[in-house]
């Protein structure tokens, strides 16, 4: 190398120089972007690592369902397992090892075609207690309306459907003496 840089005037051997340092950090730096990316990707994917027992309850607003299939699907509609309801509105359903993150789970009152169907959006690996009801499947179909069932979209969409009175939302919006708003002066 140095016989090579001999052959270079001063100013030159530090311009060769200089170019060979931005080179070197410029394909360092694309290397090192290249496999951040991938690892974000790779975090991206949950899935069950074992063998994963999901529960809870069936309801549909006026009392707990005790009769009925639930059916645990993946994102490509495809079936990853099946339980029933025996005169017990609390299920039990395992889903396999392996499995991809996002499931749904679909409480069918009847397994005929046109039955009543409720679903809850599963998304999280750590979460086991899933209970299905209305308000699960109103968050399921507005995550999916808003691009699918991601850990962001499913927040956006529980947001979106827990209602709170206008009135409620904050001291400025309460209409009335805010002295006893929330039982006293905040």
């Amino acid at each position: 190398m140095n016989t090579f840089l001999a052959f270079f005037s001063g100013r030159q051997k530090n311009r060769l120089m200089l170019l060979s340092l931005l080179l070197g950090l410029a394909l360092l730096s694309g290397c090192d972007n290249h496999k951040e990316t991938r690892s974000s990707a790779e975090a991206a994917i949950e899935k069950f690592e074992h063998t994963t027992i999901l529960e809870g309850y069936v309801s549909n607003n006026k009392r707990r369902l005790k009769l009925g299939a639930i059916k645990a699907t993946d994102s490509d509609n495809r079936l990853v397992a099946i339980t029933h309801l025996k005169n017990t509105a609390h299920y039990e359903i395992e889903i396999p090892a392996g499995t991809v993150l996002p499931i749904v789970l679909t409480f069918y009152a009847d397994i005929q075609e046109g039955a009543e169907k409720m679903t809850v959006a599963v998304v999280d690996a750590d979460i086991i207690q899933y209970d299905i009801n209305p308000l699960t499947t109103a968050i399921a179909k507005r995550a999916m309306a808003l691009g699918g069932y991601s850990h962001v979209n499913m927040m956006r969409a529980a947001e979106e459907s827990v209602h709170v009175p206008d009135a409620n939302k904050t001291t400025a919006g309460f209409k009335g003496d805010t002295t006893k708003q929330y039982g006293g002066w905040h």
